[in-house]
């Protein structure tokens, strides 16, 4: 596991489609957005678990998936994004 400290408005790549920006942070919480093809499912972190009940075929998936562990909010120009 790669652990990095960013300041808001940094970024990480993540290949060559990804991208991951620190948008805000309030207190103990980040607000994050991320940037990724429409094909690449991404989930908060307590969703991966559901997703994977419903959804027998997703195991596969889920783990090439990107799973994001915080709330993905004012991110509104990605509509595939949970939030």
């Amino acid at each position: 596991m790669l652990v990095l400290s960013r300041k808001i408005g940094e970024k990480i790549h993540v290949g060559n489609d990804i991208t991951i920006e620190v948008r805000r942070v309030a207190g103990n919480r980040v607000t994050l957005a991320v940037d990724a093809p429409r094909n690449v499912r991404i989930l908060r972190g307590e969703l991966r678990e559901a997703a994977l009940e419903f959804e027998p075929a997703a195991s596969e998936e889920a783990a090439t998936s990107l799973v994001v562990s915080q709330r993905l909010a004012s991110v509104p120009a990605m509509p595939h994004a949970l939030s």
